[in-house]
C-alpha cells in the first residue's frame, strides 16, 4: 500500500496540493480532517504526542483545532484501532455527562 495523504478515519485520500482548513471534512465519513491525528507532528510516544515542541497541547487529537503547525502527513492508512474507538466513546460519554 503507498503512503498517501487521507483521512485519519476511513482513509479517503485528500487529493488536494494544500492541507485541510479547520472545517473541512472528510467527503466519505464527515470526519474532520485538521485533526492531530492527520498531522506529521502527530507521534503517541512523546509529551502530548506531538514532535512539534511550539505547538500547544490539544486534548482531543479527533477533532478539528487552531494549530499553527499543523501539515497533512503523507502515510499509508492504517483503521483505528479498538484501543482508540473505545477511548474516543469514553471521552464522547463525559463530554455529554458534563456538558
Amino acid at each position: 500500500m503507498a503512503a498517501t495523504k487521507h483521512c485519519w478515519k476511513c482513509g479517503t485520500e485528500w487529493s488536494f496540493a494544500r492541507s485541510p482548513g479547520r472545517t473541512e471534512t472528510c467527503v466519505k465519513c464527515q470526519a474532520d480532517l485538521k485533526v492531530c491525528l492527520n498531522c506529521t507532528s502527530y507521534d503517541r510516544t512523546v509529551a502530548y504526542q506531538c514532535r512539534d515542541r511550539r505547538a500547544e497541547e490539544v486534548a482531543d487529537k479527533t477533532a478539528a483545532n487552531y494549530c499553527e503547525y499543523f501539515e497533512i502527513a503523507r502515510r499509508e492508512f492504517a483503521p483505528v484501532t479498538e484501543g482508540q474507538d473505545r477511548e474516543a466513546k469514553a471521552k464522547a460519554a463525559l463530554k455529554k455527562l458534563l456538558g
